[in-house]
């Protein structure tokens, strides 16, 4: 089929009317019935009905209608592809993830693709997502569920994923976030860090119960750390409580002891734990580097197993950007190594 006929049947197809498809493309009418005649004799199926004064589309009309559309944005995606004069990426990430995961992956990708330019921007999750969906963003880096997912709602598997895959081969396009996709990198473990010298450091060890005990520093609410913060401690705030109603409330709102402070920044927050002012709970990706130099020190939770997901999200449709692929590529090799 050549796609100057199909540009020519979609017109006739939404105008229903070769005179008003002749005046949208500037040809004259009988190069449009022509047009059409052509796509007929090709296919040996009749797509109009010409019996009535006005014509309209006969039921083989119709299936093809359907397809012209995706037919020829996808066109002029490969067009717009090619000729694009240089690839560029517009990748967002959280504040942390920017830091500790991206360079690395960065530098992946550039000896591969060193033709592309890459643009990086920092924000909140809620802004990171906004921006994928405006087409701002090509691709962005998150803590946690994907964008609008209520909390243990599993992920749905591929179908030409088998069950078993590993959490890279796992993909999601939720119903209630049109356009986008997300996928489950890895899983990252929640530990909590304390100050050198406090009395659970040479421990390396609590139980959850035990550290709720223990005055703790946290994001403000609304970030996606103090929800992690939350989630934790949230059944140990209920069992705390002193009538069940209320404890029911504290479990379904999954809120955790009140922090002693709260902070705007990750990095300030891990700070402020290495300074004496108490303990916090952070991906041990965030509070790794502090560890090594001795600034703070790690206790794993003892009786629960805590985890956040890293999560890329991206528009379902950005094919359009072929650099998109490559560096989604570089993410999986580098979280799976």
């Amino acid at each position: 089929m050549e796609l100057r006929h199909l540009r020519t049947f979609e017109a006739v197809a939404r105008t229903l009317s070769m005179t008003g498809a002749a005046r949208e493309l500037h040809y004259a009418q009988s190069s449009v019935s022509d047009q059409v005649q052509s796509l007929e004799r090709e296919l040996g199926v009749e797509l109009v009905d010409r019996s009535q004064r006005r014509i309209r589309l006969t039921t083989q009309g119709e299936v093809l209608a359907s397809y012209t559309g995706r037919i020829l944005g996808l066109v002029e995606e490969a067009r717009t592809a090619v000729v694009r004069p240089a690839p560029e990426l517009a990748l967002g990430a959280l504040e942390t993830l920017s830091r500790h995961l991206l360079p690395g992956v960065l530098a992946s990708y550039r000896t591969r693709h060193p033709e592309t330019r890459v643009r990086v921007s920092q924000s909140n999750r809620g802004e990171l997502h906004g921006a994928v969906r405006r087409g701002e963003l090509d691709l962005c880096l998150t803590f946690g569920t994907p964008p609008n997912v209520p909390p243990n709602v599993p992920l749905n598997i591929s179908p030409n994923i088998p069950p078993g895959a590993p959490p890279n081969a796992r993909s999601d396009s939720r119903p209630d976030t049109p356009g986008l996709r997300a996928e489950t990198l890895a899983e990252e473990p929640l530990v909590v860090i304390v100050p050198p010298g406090h009395r659970l450091a040479a421990r390396g060890r609590a139980d959850l119960a035990e550290l709720a005990a223990e005055p703790f520093l946290a994001t403000q609410r609304g970030c996606g750390f103090r929800e992690m913060y939350d989630t934790a401690f949230g059944s140990t705030s209920a069992d705390a409580s002193a009538d069940a109603a209320t404890a029911a409330a504290v479990v379904a709102a999954a809120v955790g002891p009140e922090p002693v402070a709260e902070v705007d920044s990750i990095d300030t927050l891990g700070a402020c734990v290495a300074a004496g002012m108490g303990c916090a709970l952070l991906p041990l990706l965030a509070v790794r580097h502090r560890a090594d130099r001795g600034e703070v020190a790690v206790v794993e939770v003892g009786d629960a197993e805590l985890r956040t997901a890293i999560t890329m999200t991206w528009l379902e449709r950005s094919p359009a950007n072929p650099a998109l692929t490559g560096f989604q590529d570089a993410l999986r090799r580098q979280l799976s190594a």
